[in-house]
């Protein structure tokens, strides 16, 4: 897989900045120290996230509620929840989420459920239960504990029941437009709100249509089970929502509990009790639930939130995913083009560089919509440092050192990194070599300075410069198919003279297995523009024709073989610590025994970043 790096933008120049008056010395303002950039847990340590702990932590006691005995032990631990829905891959937004509620458990001594709020049984499926908490320990989590509002369906029944008894929810039968207009929207919106005729019904009443509901005497959209709130509200969360619906018969299914329930509460009805019944002491959410908060703490507790992570050139929903796999634009989920975090994975991004990306960015109420060139550059800034560097020419061209002797063989020692600590390799230089097309020019001229006729280059941590002498076509399709150059190595063995560029290479040895013959697959950008959403005839008319390259005679050096034994490359979070784990305990046993071919990743010299395609050894 290629990571395609932008070429960057012109400069534009500014007019010279007019000197400013000089202002009076100001007295200087005591500062807590602030944490540097690099620093993993900074997000925490400064902004949103740490005011949250300053408010609710277990030294202020702000966390407990008297009249819950459980909460009250001085020795409970920070304990935040991860609560996806396992009705899809998750993507890149997610990983922020999953970064901020284990990162927050982990940066104060607790620790974090992954809980996965399986409500609704349309679209669940097993592969997304196992997929997300495949990507949650990728990342290098682990959860404390891995629980299922499902569990709790009799709990949560029982309840509602009690809800009900408590005259605060009754069953509605009115229909979907009835309830809109009931809360001042449809036609000619802004219009009063007012109550659901069925409000006041006895108690008793609405109880036996609960019960109805639950024994399958209705059908999806004639009754719902609604909780009494307050229509004065401002707040839409508090307009009655309902607590319990009945889905269509085709998806009533539940993929754990089977046919056991023909109604499923909601997730305004779970989130909170979920919460209260795991001891949940801090629910960090995005701000689409801001409002969710007073209905939250209506029926449980707190709600503390945080903005959401929007990826702007590419699109993230559900839907329109679906659609592209369907309609064959794109290979599945885990399409490198897509930024699905299995998507991220199979192109080869480190989980490291993920976690860091999200620390980079910080935390605050604000929405957070990043541009892909943004995402792409934090991403190669952090592989710059983590991964080895290797030779590869993506398009080879023939080049013949005629001046060397037929059985010529010098090993040339090059570094994996500007780290000395990753060590090097020697790989073989021969009378063949073989360098990119695009490095090689039939007529030359002044502002061109790699390889033409007469023209001096350097090879890549060769000795001495080539000069080119000659060039061969391809008479059927006038392509250059070879070039003929000669070896600058002074005969008086004085010091040759520094060429103006240096282009990378590989030769040709059978002894050592060089080159290894490879398919690459590069991946542009999926759409053509960062808003795909808003093209007049719909975002797959956005779509970018050339934003998957083939070059399927791709040409690598051998030092491949040990990037690939010494994977994961870098060797860091969830990626070790998945193949580590004991596989002897079933409840531990990792879904992944080794790392993946995807974590074997290099930075392929003046061409762009790279990782093995699962179990295809010979793809990258």
């Amino acid at each position: 897989m290629l990571l395609l790096p932008k070429p960057p933008k012109a400069q534009k120049q500014k007019p010279p900045k007019q000197p400013k008056p000089a202002n009076p010395p100001k007295a200087k303002r005591q500062e807590t120290a602030k944490p540097a950039p690099d620093d993993p847990q900074m997000m925490f340590k400064v902004g949103f996230l740490f005011d949250v702990y300053q408010e609710r932590s277990i030294e202020s006691g702000t966390i407990h509620k008297p009249s819950d005995p459980k909460r009250e032990d001085p020795t409970l631990l920070i304990r935040p929840q991860f609560p996806p829905e396992p009705n899809g891959f998750l993507h890149i937004g997610h990983s922020k989420a999953i970064a901020i509620n284990f990162g927050f458990a982990k940066q104060h001594g607790g620790y974090c459920y992954l809980r996965f709020d399986d409500t609704n049984p349309k679209g669940e499926e097993e592969q997304y239960f196992v997929a997300i908490e495949e990507m949650v320990k990728w990342l290098g989590f682990e959860p404390r504990r891995v629980t299922y509002s499902s569990d709790n369906f009799d709990r949560l029944y029982t309840l509602a029941e009690a809800l009900v008894k408590r005259d605060r929810a009754y069953v509605c039968h009115c229909t979907k437009a009835e309830v809109i207009a009931q809360r001042g929207g449809g036609e000619g919106e802004g219009k009063p709100r007012y109550t659901c005729p069925h409000r006041d019904r006895p108690i008793a009443e609405s109880l036996a249509e609960f019960r109805a509901m639950r024994d399958d005497k209705y059908e999806a959209g004639e009754a719902a089970l609604g909780m009494k709130q307050n229509l004065d509200d401002g707040n839409p969360q508090m307009w009655d929502l309902f607590a319990y619906r009945i889905p269509e018969k085709e998806h009533r299914r539940h993929h754990r509990t089977g046919d056991k329930w023909r109604i499923y509460p909601t997730y305004d009805f779970t989130h909170s009790l979920c919460d209260s019944f795991e001891v949940i002491t801090h629910s960090l959410c995005t701000t689409e639930f801001e409002l969710s908060r007073v209905s939250y703490e209506w029926l449980c507790n707190e709600l503390e939130v945080y903005g959401r992570l929007t990826v702007s050139g590419t699109v993230l929903s559900k839907r329109k995913i679906i659609e592209l796999v369907n309609k064959g634009h794109v290979h599945g989920w885990d399409d490198p083009r897509l930024y699905t975090l299995i998507a991220l994975r199979r192109r080869g991004i480190p989980p490291g560089a993920i976690l860091s990306f999200v620390n980079e960015l910080g935390v605050t109420k604000a929405t957070t919509n990043i541009e892909l060139h943004r995402f792409e550059t934090s991403i190669q800034r952090y592989l710059e440092v983590t991964v080895p560097r290797l030779m590869l020419v993506l398009e080879p061209l023939t080049v013949i050192i005629d001046d060397l002797d037929d059985d010529h063989l010098e090993m040339v020692e090059v570094p994996f990194s500007k780290n000395p600590a990753y060590g090097s390799h020697n790989i073989p230089f021969t009378k063949t070599v073989y360098m990119e097309r695009g490095d090689f020019r039939e007529v030359d001229s002044d502002d061109y300075f790699r390889l033409a006729p007469g023209k001096t280059v350097g090879l890549l941590k060769v000795p001495f410069p080539i000069t080119a002498t000659s060039f061969e076509k391809d008479p059927s399709t006038g392509q250059v198919i070879t070039v003929h150059a000669k070896y600058e190595k002074p005969s008086d063995g004085s010091a040759p003279k520094k060429p103006k560029s240096f282009i990378h290479w590989v030769a040709s040895s059978l002894t050592h297995n060089n080159p290894i013959k490879a398919t690459v697959r590069a991946f542009n950008p999926l759409f053509k523009s960062n808003n795909p959403a808003v093209h007049p005839e719909g975002f797959l008319a956005d779509i970018n024709p050339d934003s998957e390259q083939i070059f399927p005679h791709a040409m690598m050096e051998s030092g491949f073989e040990e990037i690939k034994q010494r994977a994961p490359w870098p060797a860091e979070a969830g990626e070790r610590q998945f193949a580590d784990a004991d596989e002897t305990d079933s409840a531990k046993k990792p879904q992944q025994a080794t790392p993946g071919p995807e974590s074997i990743r290099f930075q392929g010299m003046r061409v762009a970043y790279f990782a093995s395609i699962e179990n295809r050894p010979k793809m990258i």
